[in-house]
C-alpha cells in the first residue's frame, strides 16, 4: 500500500474502525495493538498517522519535530532512529510506504 502524507493522516486513531499507522523513514507500520500508547489520548498520539522520524530521532514530542525530514540531524539522533525503527519492526507489521 502506497499513502501520501495527507492520506495518511487519516489513520491517526481518531477512526475506531480504520487501524493506527505510524511511518518511520517513510515506512508505514500498523501500531493498532499499541492503541494505548497511539491512540486518542495516548502517550504517543502525536506521532498516530504522521511520519515520526525527526521527532524519533530527537527524542522529542513536540509538533514541530513530527517530521520526516531528517536534515542536521546529528550522528547520534541517528542511531536512536535506528533503534527505534528496530524496535517498531520487531513490534509491529510493516503495511506500506508513503509517497509525494
Amino acid at each position: 500500500m502506497e499513502l501520501t502524507a495527507d492520506q495518511l493522516k487519516a489513520y491517526d486513531g481518531t477512526d475506531p474502525s480504520k487501524p493506527i499507522y505510524v511511518a518511520i523513514k517513510g515506512r508505514i507500520f500498523d501500531v493498532s495493538a499499541g492503541n494505548s500508547f497511539y491512540g486518542p489520548g495516548g502517550a504517543y498520539c502525536i506521532f498516530a498517522g504522521k511520519d515520526a522520524s525527526r521527532a524519533l530521532a530527537k527524542m522529542s514530542k513536540n509538533e514541530e519535530d513530527v517530521s520526516t525530514s531528517l536534515d542536521g540531524l546529528s550522528d547520534k539522533e541517528m542511531g536512536v532512529l535506528n533503534d527505534w525503527e528496530k524496535k517498531f519492526e520487531a513490534k509491529y507489521s510493516i503495511v506500506g510506504t508513503v509517497i509525494s
